[in-house]
């Protein structure tokens, strides 16, 4: 069993090393190879040799979108699992075994341990599927302290969506999807690649019993560009047939249920 992980890095070479030492601390997947995307130049507080598993670094000759970057790492090695995390996160646990468990059940597609930050408190990486409604009551309606859109209780949930933080797939169901949706440069693709792998009959797991840490940014709500790029993915989703088929999927689930 084989397991890559794709991890970009935006100037962010200590929150990279952290999470490397992590691996090393608790991942227990021998076959394990990281694949490290420097997106802006920096150096590095680390060499590949201060690891135990395989380490290749990639350094872009200038910066390129979230989707593009991990698709890129996802072609260079083939793999049974391939994994998409942070840079930002800190493990506390080993969530590979028993996630690699998950997605190698039939019709799973992306499978995901739970979010918290560094006070414990849960992030609202799994949702409902994103609609211009539900987007203006989050954010202009919606308390801050009731933003999860499902109840995290001792057991697997299946949300529309997870959050691209953490996500695992299997490699063969990763490439039928053709991966991220390259057209969004940041923001987005993981609800579309989501959405279009239960259009095709897959899950999405998150599994509440494993969790690991995001010391999220947030940089969208800091930064006029990032924010820029948040509208403008909302807005290619939206008007997507992804986002229209999903829509009618969600209704037509919903008329029978009334029936």
């Amino acid at each position: 069993m084989t397991l890559l992980i794709s991890i970009v890095s935006h100037n962010h070479g200590n929150l990279v090393y952290n999470l490397l030492k992590d691996l090393q601390s608790f991942c227990s997947v021998v076959d394990l190879e990281v694949l490290l995307t420097l997106n802006l130049p920096g150096k590095l507080p680390f060499l590949k040799t201060d690891f135990e598993f395989k380490l290749e670094i990639l350094q872009n000759e200038h910066p390129r979108g979230f989707a593009t970057n991990h698709n890129r790492a996802f072609k260079r090695k083939p793999s049974d699992f391939f994994a998409v995390l942070n840079p930002d996160l800190r493990l506390i646990q080993d969530p590979f075994l028993p996630l690699i468990s998950l997605a190698a059940g039939e019709k799973k597609g992306a499978v995901a341990p739970l979010i918290i930050n560094a006070d414990k408190l849960i992030e609202d990486s799994a949702r409902r599927l994103p609609t211009p409604a539900r987007l203006l009551k989050r954010y202009f309606w919606k308390p801050k302290h009731d933003r999860l859109d499902y109840p995290i209780e001792d057991r697997v949930i299946s949300p529309d969506w997870i959050a691209g933080i953490f996500m695992l797939f299997r490699s063969s169901v990763f490439s039928e999807m053709n991966g991220f949706d390259e057209r969004y440069f940041l923001y987005f693709e993981d609800v579309d690649l989501c959405s279009r792998l239960r259009l095709a009959g897959y899950q999405i797991i998150l599994d509440p019993r494993i969790s690991v840490v995001h010391n999220a940014r947030r940089d969208s709500h800091r930064n006029f560009q990032y924010l820029r790029w948040h509208i403008l993915s909302g807005m290619r989703f939206f008007s997507s047939r992804v986002f229209w088929n999903s829509w009618l999927f969600q209704f037509k689930k919903k008329i029978r249920k009334t029936l």
